[in-house]
């Protein structure tokens, strides 16, 4: 029997512990899984590493896919891409086995169903230039395993994220992450520590990626999409740390011109027009510290 799935012997009369208890021990075992995650950074950082060069060479997908809790965590994290980093909607594929429907209701059998990966693979036309995060609890998903089989076979790089250590779906993925997550306080309810594990795990994975695509400036958001009052009040203030002469009736102009996107705003306040400063990012690979750099040379 797999970690996540296994029985905790030492908490037979759970439900006669007191309201604190519960909680401090529900709380516990997901902090506990979060220090073995900790141990799995090498494994993360390894397909953050390949998982960018291979989105950084073309236009190809970021895809993500699960079944049941771990794919609504999947969508979660996914949902988040374009307006925290400006990834394009194009360039996102998010495949919950049973369909958006199954994000908010428990459809039986879905997990089950390897044809319907295969197909849902063709039909996407996953391929080389893609990449492939698969995330099962148990790593044992019947959907998922076969969704990165399919993948590999169309030559797309794949990541198996998996509570358990030695399952199907890591012998699957090109890189494997093995969470082991543990036995949950409530046996077998892997939306508990092993969901928590796999959030985290995504965040770092997702975040890390988009830094290594150069959407960020140092720990700014400054290919930041969404659009509200909040927001707009945080590209100003970013450009005010990037380019702090600037005058605040200067970098509104800036943000109006560049339709709020901070990179554009900020090379236009350092002296680009539009079209230099698109084609100054274009050239140095969405990177303002290298277009910032470059900038700097033209002006010496």
């Amino acid at each position: 029997m797999s970690d996540t799935e296994s029985i905790d012997n030492g908490l037979p009369a759970l439900d006669q512990q007191s309201t604190s208890a519960l909680v401090a021990g529900i709380v516990g075992s997901q902090r506990d899984a979060l220090d073995r995650l900790l141990l799995r950074g090498a494994s993360l950082a390894s397909a953050v590493d390949a998982a960018a060069e291979r989105l950084g060479a073309g236009e190809g997908r970021l895809v993500m896919v699960g079944a049941g809790a771990s794919g609504r965590i999947c969508v979660q994290d996914g949902a988040e891409l374009w307006p925290t980093f400006g990834w394009p909607h194009e360039r996102l594929e998010l495949v919950m086995a049973g369909g958006s429907d199954a994000l908010v209701h428990s459809i039986e059998g879905v997990e089950d169903d390897a044809a319907a990966a295969r197909q849902q693979a063709t039909a996407l036309r996953i391929g080389a230039m893609d990449v492939v995060v698969g995330v099962a609890a148990s790593g044992r998903s019947p959907w998922t395993v076969e969704w990165i089989e399919t993948a590999a076979q169309h030559g797309a790089l794949t990541i198996g994220i998996s509570g358990n250590a030695a399952t199907p779906l890591l012998a699957a993925a090109g890189y494997g992450i093995a969470l082991s997550s543990g036995p949950e306080v409530l046996a077998g309810s892997t939306r508990l520590a092993a969901g928590t594990s796999q959030k985290a795990a995504l965040n770092a994975f997702s975040t890390a990626l988009m830094i290594r695509l150069n959407r960020s400036y140092g720990n700014l958001m400054v290919d930041m999409a969404a659009r509200n009052a909040k927001l707009d009040v945080r590209r100003q203030t970013m450009l005010k740390a990037i380019v702090p002469d600037a005058t605040d009736e200067a970098v509104a102009d800036a943000l109006v011109e560049a339709d709020g996107w901070v990179k554009l705003a900020v090379l236009l306040l350092k002296g680009d027009s539009v079209e230099q400063a698109r084609e100054r990012l274009a050239g140095h690979a969405g990177s303002l510290r290298l277009a910032l750099a470059a900038l700097a040379k033209t002006k010496k």
